[in-house]
């Protein structure tokens, strides 16, 4: 009987580990909530209307339909049991269970909110194509709704905006924001100038992006103020509401801040199915709920269960695409060698290639061991490595152009905004439990009855 592997989750940790066993004798079966590979790192740019969601998020079908030993079903995994070696899933109504022999669990990290998840109703993460398209609605709706306002705190309170977190999500959100108001709405309203929009960064960390050194985030806070980000740190978010928040600072005192469009870009929390495994095996989770595995990756008594990407807690290890695509190649090496009969691979050890992000247009910022430089240079260095990692060849050609038209002209083609992105998320979780995909005929009347 051929080898049975089931991988859950289809980011990078789960693609690449589905890649990696394309030349193995195996049958391969990825399973995940949604239908497409997610990039996320670049989410904030479908957000401020740079690319569309299909550039960054190809469907996982067409990546790997000349891989024949895969198989490829969408469904929300509830529940895995390690012991009788079951994954249980559902598409909507629609419940089964998949057999394995060996498991790579790679659902990856969602948004935490260090415990107020009433937060996420006033202040969308960035962890979704959903959260994206959500965002890119509060953002551009907020500019149009200050346009036709007749009260000046209404307007104020509408042209300013949040990014919770200054890792470098909140950094190229926080930038983006600041040069979409500056340069790219400049001309187009009458009533109100786009450019006097405020942006703000907040963090309770006493720099932004810890993980790039002070130096290079002292470099970093200093290029965001000039630019007209205001970047407030050592302070913490204790409440948001739809109009505003209020910030603690390192003093003890405390800002209210109107503010209709927040963003979170703070901290993250490993799936719940990292948990459900772990206490199955008895191994342990950390802070975050991420999975601490042993040093091939899998569970304490359960050789045949890897967990991996962001989902693994291993000392030094960073969430990071880099580790979430390492991590899933020795996965995929561990189980060809174990089938086999080859000696065990030896620990898993994570080469760390270094650290990037953007700040504005012709702005980055790049941190690979001793080598730290901003500028020009390191906005090119991040161009360049995030269009490799980017899925697909026609993904590659349009993100190409549409990067080019947005550089040459400021401009955006990607501002078509609903209010179904605006309300969806919302009604979704109002909704609950049926909804694991796209809502079917009935669906809404069937759970309002």
């Amino acid at each position: 009987m051929t080898h049975r592997v089931v991988v859950v989750g289809s980011g990078f940790g789960g693609l690449f580990a589905v890649k990696a066993l394309a030349k193995a004798d195996v049958e391969v079966t990825l399973i995940d909530k949604t239908s497409q590979h997610l990039f996320q790192p670049l989410l904030y740019q479908v957000a401020t209307g740079i690319l569309s969601e299909g550039e960054i998020a190809p469907a996982t079908r067409e990546i790997l339909a000349r891989q024949k030993n895969v198989r490829v079903v969408q469904g929300l995994v509830e529940s895995i049991d390690i012991t009788a070696r079951e994954v249980c899933w559902r598409f909507h109504d629609l419940e089964r269970t998949t057999p394995y022999d060996s498991l790579i669990l790679a659902t990856g990290a969602g948004q935490s909110y260090f415990g107020h998840t009433e937060f996420a109703t006033f202040a969308p993460g960035m962890k979704s194509i959903d959260d994206a398209l959500e965002l890119r609605s509060r953002i551009f709706g907020a500019f149009e709704l200050a346009e036709i306002s007749e009260d000046p705190d209404d307007v104020r309170r509408l042209l300013t905006f949040v990014v919770v977190g200054a890792g470098p999500t909140g950094v190229e959100m926080a930038g983006q924001i600041r040069e979409l108001a500056n340069r790219t709405l400049a001309h187009e309203f009458r009533r109100i100038d786009p450019s006097t929009a405020r942006v703000m960064l907040v963090d309770g960390a006493p720099q932004v992006l810890p993980p790039f050194g002070p130096q290079l985030g002292e470099k970093v806070a200093r290029e965001l103020r000039r630019l007209g980000v205001e970047v407030v740190l050592d302070t913490l978010v204790t409440d948001v509401d739809d109009t505003g928040l209020t910030l603690k600072h390192k003093d003890g005192t405390t800002t209210r801040v109107e503010a209709t469009c927040k963003v979170w870009a703070a901290g993250v929390e490993g799936n719940p199915l990292g948990r459900s495994v772990a206490e199955q095996a008895g191994a342990g989770v950390d802070r975050a709920g991420r999975v601490e595995v042993l040093g091939d990756l899998t569970l304490p008594g359960h050789p045949e269960v890897y967990v991996i990407g962001d989902l693994m807690s291993v000392e030094g290890v960073p969430g990071q695409a880099p580790a979430a695509i390492q991590s899933a190649r020795y996965a995929a090496e561990s189980i060809r060698t174990r089938l086999a009969g080859d000696v065990p691979a030896k620990p898993f050890a994570y080469f760390d290639k270094g650290s990037m992000a953007t700040i504005a247009k012709y702005e980055g910022v790049v941190s690979i061991g001793p080598l730290k430089f901003t500028g020009f240079l390191a906005w090119l260095a991040w161009l360049l490595l995030h269009l490799l990692l980017i899925a697909g060849f026609k993904q590659k050609v349009s993100t190409l152009v549409r990067w080019a038209l947005s550089f040459i002209s400021n401009g955006r083609s990607e501002r078509v905004t609903t209010n179904q992105q605006l309300v969806g998320r919302l009604a979704m979780e109002h909704l609950g439990r049926r909804t694991s995909g796209p809502l079917m005929r009935g669906e809404l009347a069937d759970k309002d009855r």
